[in-house]
């Protein structure tokens, strides 16, 4: 992969970061807020049902924000793009789609063929 296109992919990553790291950061502040009182128990249930949303929704990028920064080492170890299973190149369309991922289409589809006969 060329360079012009590796440093699109390190500023794609980088700012799909700082935006996950923002809104992290916006999560804690918000929950850290004293919490309202609720004299009715379905409100007091409501909220918890709120927060419990949320919670697995920063869980999900937090496992994002790992494989952000996963990917953000591939391309400075310089393996970025290539395929874990077989190391074949990763087609560009695949990793403008999806930039942390690290397998290649066909070797993806077979990893998923594999998983719903399993």
């Amino acid at each position: 992969m060329n360079k012009p296109t590796l440093e699109e992919f390190k500023d794609l990553l980088n700012q799909q970061l700082d935006s996950l790291l923002q809104e992290v950061g916006k999560t804690v502040s918000e929950m850290t807020e004293e919490n309202p009182n609720f004299p009715d128990p379905t409100d007091r249930a409501s909220l918890e049902s709120d927060r419990n949303f949320e919670l697995r929704i920063r869980d999900r990028e937090r496992m994002l924000i790992n494989k952000i920064r996963q990917a953000l080492e591939r391309i400075n170890d310089g393996t970025f793009g290539q395929c874990e299973t077989c190391e074949e190149e990763i087609g560009t369309e695949r990793l403008r789609a999806r930039p942390v991922t690290t397998l290649c289409i066909d070797c993806k589809t077979e990893e998923e063929r594999q998983e719903k006969i399993g």
